[in-house]
């Protein structure tokens, strides 16, 4: 089970930025009738969308009002309520049939059929090309994030790393309960987010784990912010909020379990800084779709599909279907059968949005 609970620290911090490129898809492709009936977000009906419209900006200042509370309102809700480990197990799962489901049915045909449009006389796969490359990208983030907790691991004293074993067993669930401590070599090898801030043993590294947790939710905020209509802008917000507040739940309960005396201000802070972030990316992706027009734009898209491709196979693939989230005791639903059937979901729901994104 330490192999599992391993697992998270590239589990939490690859989340926010598989949805980041997720959400980038659905704001610029497909779905055409959403953005048909927008006549306050339209310039004109069959012109370019007039990304200034009052109407426009405001559903995205709704957006993000309502994933910044989410996120935030999730961080902080281990502190006050047990949540079900079954719950944030299967749906770990469902997000990983959601996320495989996105590369392969959103992402590769999206990124292919653009690339045919701006290279036609051209029969190189590059967006198969960018994909490859995607997969790669995210295997060396996988190893720079281990470097960076084995860095600050080594440099802890074994009677510390023990007495962080016996401080994870004083919570065993978000309500504080005892339990029996776990091994001191199972809490070395505990890499969620909570336990790699905790192992940082310099400021920098600390900062650095936070700034890539931050930085991948920034592109998040993009998503919404060059949506080029209101429905864009909602579907965004959907995907988001799925993966955010799953993520801040997790990431609360992370820190619940590693961290001593259940401290609030740390859950809200880790929460906030999560939430907060978004925000920014907002702005920069009103300033994106201001700025850049026509192949440009394109070639953006291109590029980032590509690459979300193959980013979205590695870690649904090696991180959400067969690691995932591993409860700290057995749970009944927790089985293959149904983590099958909640991958299969997660799928099905792709399938069926593709049937209006096309």
């Amino acid at each position: 089970m330490a192999g599992g609970r391993g697992a998270r620290a590239s589990l939490h911090l690859h989340l926010a930025w598989l949805c980041a490129f997720a959400t980038t898809a659905w704001a610029h492709g497909g779905g055409g009738g959403g953005g048909d009936s927008d006549a306050d977000a339209d310039g004109g009906g069959e012109g370019k969308p007039d990304l200034r419209a009052r109407g426009l900006v405001a559903a995205k200042l709704w957006c993000l009002a309502v994933v910044f509370a989410g996120t935030l309102a999730g961080g902080v809700s281990p502190y006050f309520m047990r949540w079900n480990d079954a719950f944030l197990a299967l749906g770990t799962q469902f997000a990983g049939g959601v996320f495989l489901g996105t590369a392969m049915m959103h992402f590769l045909a999206d990124a292919n059929e653009t690339f045919a449009d701006l290279l036609p006389g051209t029969a190189y796969p590059f967006a198969f090309m960018l994909a490859c490359a995607g997969y790669v990208l995210t295997m060396l983030a996988d190893c720079a994030i281990s470097f960076v907790v084995a860095r600050g691991g080594g440099r802890t004293e074994p009677a510390a790393a023990a007495g962080a074993g016996l401080e994870e067993g004083k919570l065993s669930s978000t309500n504080g309960n005892a339990s029996d401590p776990p091994a001191a070599d199972a809490a070395a090898q505990d890499h969620s987010v909570a336990s790699m801030l905790r192992n940082a043993s310099t400021l920098g590294d600390s900062l650095l784990l936070i700034a890539a947790l931050c930085f991948h939710s920034v592109f998040e905020g993009i998503a919404i912010g060059v949506a080029e209509t209101k429905a864009d802008a909602w579907k965004a917000l959907w995907t988001i909020s799925l993966h955010k507040i799953f993520a801040a739940i997790a990431m609360g309960i992370a820190l619940l379990r590693m961290l001593p005396d259940r401290p609030f201000l740390s859950c809200f802070g880790y929460a906030f800084a999560f939430a907060v972030s978004s925000p920014v990316g907002v702005g920069i992706g009103i300033v994106i779709d201001a700025t850049t027009q026509g192949r440009v734009a394109d070639w953006i898209f291109a590029v980032s599909m590509g690459l979300a491709t193959g980013i979205f196979i590695y870690v649904s693939i090696n991180h959400l279907l067969s690691k995932g989230y591993t409860p700290l005791r057995p749970v009944a639903a927790d089985t293959p059968a149904g983590r099958l059937l909640a991958v299969v979901l997660g799928v099905a729901v792709i399938a069926v949005v593709m049937i209006w994104d096309t």
